[in-house]
């Protein structure tokens, strides 16, 4: 598909959109989306060329990780997450007793999402979601979020003129795909709506709501940074290689200050996400979690990192 300037590129392409959305349309009639919110919101609707363009240039996967890290990690956030740790230090308590998820790794999710809820995007859902869904690369996967963000306005979750976030959907203070909203999103404030574009309770509860049900270990941290030996055999690198702590030990591997790894009874995996040369990282299940946040290295590093840096965590 070529879009130029915001529109399809030619009568064409425009028509093949057309056709698109009426199979789209089709599917979500009979998914019991009513014709009035459909008519509303395909209303004009055309693709959108800077959503491709985004698509094609994501920061977490095009960044080698220490550039990445230098992006997203800097003493500002760090002071702002330990104010906003002690600001909201009753909310924390309550959402570490209900989801036994640490207030750390919320206000590293926050941060790194979205710099508190400051940078949450001004594009149409719809729109976005509409053209990624249109074009080939993931459009299985969007078109089942557009249906999804098709769902929530149909069912009044959030007003049409709040349906707004980043180029790839996703929304509000956490950046939540709409189904993600829609599964795990939680009113906390008890005021009727799951809001979390303003409501700093509702944003907090669900992005806990959805680590606690995406297999988060009360007991684990994240990962640490360490040092493997010369003589490591590389082939055991990859989230498919697990072993436990005191395997790793036995092979050398040792927290970057060059200690001996934590007795503790759980498995994990090395990664280097710049690959040889690079960085090495021994992550646990958590870090798989977040990986189900963002599945991009990167990302989860600099949020565990951003974390520890947060509650000045040994790692």
């Amino acid at each position: 598909m070529l879009i130029l300037d915001g529109h399809v590129a030619h009568a064409g392409a425009a028509k093949g959109f057309a056709r698109w959305l009426e199979g789209v349309r089709s599917d979500a009639l009979a998914a019991g989306i009513s014709a009035e919110t459909l008519d509303r919101a395909f209303s004009g609707l055309q693709p959108r060329s800077e959503v491709l363009t985004a698509d094609r240039s994501q920061p977490e996967f095009k960044r080698r990780l220490e550039e990445y890290l230098d992006r997203m990690i800097n003493a500002q956030r760090v002071k702002e997450g330990r104010e906003l740790l002690k600001k909201h230090r009753r909310l924390f308590g309550r959402l570490a007793v209900r989801y036994k998820v640490p207030a750390r790794i919320l206000v590293a999710l926050w941060g790194i999402e979205t710099s508190y809820g400051r940078h949450q995007g001004n594009l149409p859902v719809i729109q976005s979601l509409a053209t990624l869904a249109f074009d080939d690369r993931r459009g299985d996967y969007f078109r089942r979020e557009l249906l999804e963000a098709l769902h929530i306005l149909d069912e009044g979750s959030i007003p049409a003129d709040r349906l707004r976030g980043s180029w790839a959907g996703a929304m509000g203070q956490l950046q939540f795909m709409p189904s993600t909203f829609r599964r795990y999103a939680v009113d906390l404030s008890g005021d009727g709506r799951r809001d979390i574009f303003g409501n700093e309770p509702d944003v907090l509860a669900s992005a806990a709501n959805y680590l606690a049900g995406s297999g988060w270990e009360t007991d684990q941290t994240w990962g640490r940074e360490v040092r493997l030996p010369k003589t490591f055999e590389h082939n055991l690198l990859g989230l498919e290689q697990q072993k436990t702590l005191h395997d790793w030990q036995k092979l050398g591997v040792r927290k970057i200050d060059g200690k001996r790894l934590p007795r503790a009874a759980m498995q994990g995996s090395l990664v280097q996400p710049d690959g040889p040369g690079g960085r090495t990282f021994l992550v646990y299940q958590n870090y798989r979690v977040l990986r189900t946040w963002n599945k991009s290295h990167n990302f989860a590093i600099a949020v565990g990192i951003l974390a520890d840096r947060i509650s000045n965590k040994d790692r």
